[in-house]
């Protein structure tokens, strides 16, 4: 029986077409006119116009140009340990310090209670993580910030395509930041973008994106080059290809009638399978209003490593997301106490879910983990 991965990129022919157009019709891969039609592409998506979409070359690229375009050097920002590396190597990368929060256990969203106890004078934003494509209570985090005088950069790497009290996520709110890599709900191969309706903010990644280049945006979007130029702030070489937007391009129109559906149908299988087993806790979710980007559990009772080493045994991948950041030797090895964090990273274990898995092998696999418990009980007893 074949290994069930964890998570694949889900491409087809229509997509090879689209990047052989741009190989053989433009003859140009670098940044230019897919690109533009990309960001038109995902403004119309969302609602917003297209000068508030700037396509980048990673998800990480775009928190990094988000915080920098709207903070400085030194500037403390509140985020959720209990995310992957790349929200906090944004904020050190833009020269900002991130300031390890709590989760809550439910949603695996940041804990607004324990970021008021880490406010400073020096706190000047706040990055609520949509993990596993939960946005949490965002009316709540922008509340939070208002009322502190915050940015809000949201890292909604996971959460592209999902709603918020009937609106998309990107379609309102401060900046928020989306990866496009080879996993995510929708891929450009690899890819983010920064969405924001400040006018100022967006001008200043659109310009970052090409080593602070004044006005290079519009000369590659008209297929010309900029040689007489100035630049007046740090760039970085972070702009998205013509290449990856034209896969980004398919997938977006992929993204609603077939992608969304099949992920959340996994999601809610998962979830009736395992419901009412005890030894299993599952995150609050609210299924028709998310778009699944991973399908993360709790293992109770220290279970986790041995189900995790079962499920290998039996040709199904899993993951754990993810080590938290203030355990990183980068940001303090744990000088920071965060028990809430630090107990659910011993529990965490993600399930497959990807748009090419179907309700038999969620069926599969619930059936091992129902299996797995049932010997633990036994042995135990």
């Amino acid at each position: 029986m074949s290994v069930l991965r964890l998570s694949k990129s889900v491409l087809g022919q229509e997509e090879s077409q689209a990047v052989s157009d741009v190989i053989l019709r433009d003859g140009y891969l670098g940044m230019g006119k897919e690109v533009m039609a990309f960001e038109t592409d995902l403004a119309r998506y969302l609602d917003v116009s297209s000068q508030c979409v700037s396509c980048v070359n990673t998800g990480t690229a775009a928190l990094h140009l988000a915080l920098q375009a709207a903070l400085n050097p030194g500037d403390e920002v509140l985020v959720q340990s209990l995310t992957y590396v790349a929200s906090f190597q944004a904020i050190t990368a833009a020269g900002m310090i991130p300031v390890a929060c709590e989760v809550d256990p439910r949603t695996i969203t940041i804990d607004l209670n324990d970021a008021k106890k880490r406010l400073t004078k020096n706190t000047k934003a706040i990055m609520p993580v949509h993990y596993a494509s939960n946005p949490g209570k965002l009316d709540e985090i922008y509340a939070f910030a208002k009322k502190h005088g915050l940015r809000v950069v949201e890292d909604a790497a996971h959460a592209f395509g999902c709603i918020y009290q009937g609106r998309k996520i990107g379609s309102f709110g401060d900046i928020v930041c989306f990866s496009f890599d080879g996993i995510k709900n929708i891929t450009s191969g690899e890819g983010g973008a920064v969405v924001t309706k400040d006018v100022q903010i967006s001008s200043k990644v659109k310009e970052t994106r090409l080593l602070g280049v004044l006005g290079d945006t519009e000369k590659r979007f008209a297929g010309e080059r900029s040689w007489e130029f100035d630049v007046k702030r740090q760039g970085y070489r972070y702009h998205m290809s013509n290449l990856m937007a034209a896969i980004g391009r398919v997938q977006l129109r992929r993204l609603d009638n077939e992608f969304a559906p099949k992920r959340r149908q996994l999601l809610e299988g998962y979830h009736n399978c395992l419901k009412s087993i005890s030894g299993i806790g599952l995150l609050d979710y609210d299924p028709d209003f998310i778009v699944p980007h991973i399908m993360p559990l709790r293992v109770l009772n220290h279970l986790r490593d041995k189900l995790k080493k079962y499920l290998a045994e039996n040709d199904v991948e899993t993951g754990v997301h993810y080590k938290p950041n203030h355990l990183l030797a980068y940001y303090g090895s744990g000088a920071v106490s965060l028990p809430t964090t630090e107990k659910l990273y011993e529990e965490l274990l993600s399930l497959p879910l990807h748009p090419e898995l179907d309700i038999n092998d969620v069926k599969r696999i619930t059936g091992m983990i129902k299996q797995f418990l049932s010997e633990s009980e036994e042995d135990v007893l």
